[in-house]
């Protein structure tokens, strides 16, 4: 088992960055693939990034392409979401999620076994 806890959200104006962090506060983050989802009100869970286990690959939603990019650093058990250009639109809880089985895509967020708490992030216009 892996426990996850995220870092890193606040408020933002529009057009500005943050940096989301995931630790592991037990357990070890290298034998888990790893993704990046939100949720606004109203609105189902969505995509947002995925990164194998390695680090070697990874994937993104269609909505932040080019501005998002997540990265891991398994020597510090961390997995991180850099935001760049944040939009009103991106304002959501975030929540990190490691990922053990291999059956199902890493943007199927059903396939997920551990979540964290998430974190809140607010872009303002």
């Amino acid at each position: 088992q892996v426990q996850l806890v995220e870092s890193g959200g606040g408020l933002v104006q529009t057009g500005g960055s943050l940096r989301l962090s995931c630790a592991a506060s037990s357990g070890t983050l290298s034998i888990y693939d790893m993704g990046w989802f939100r949720r606004s009100p109203g609105k189902e869970r969505e995509f947002v990034a995925a990164t194998t286990r390695s680090g070697g690959w990874t994937y993104y939603g269609d909505s932040v392409k080019g501005r998002f990019t997540i990265s891991r650093d398994n020597a510090k058990n961390t997995v991180y979401l850099q935001m760049n250009n944040l939009k009103p639109e991106d304002t959501a809880v975030y929540y990190c999620a490691a990922k053990e089985g291999w059956g199902t895509r890493l943007i199927d967020g059903n396939g997920y076994d551990y979540w964290g708490q998430g974190t809140q992030v607010t872009v303002a216009s």
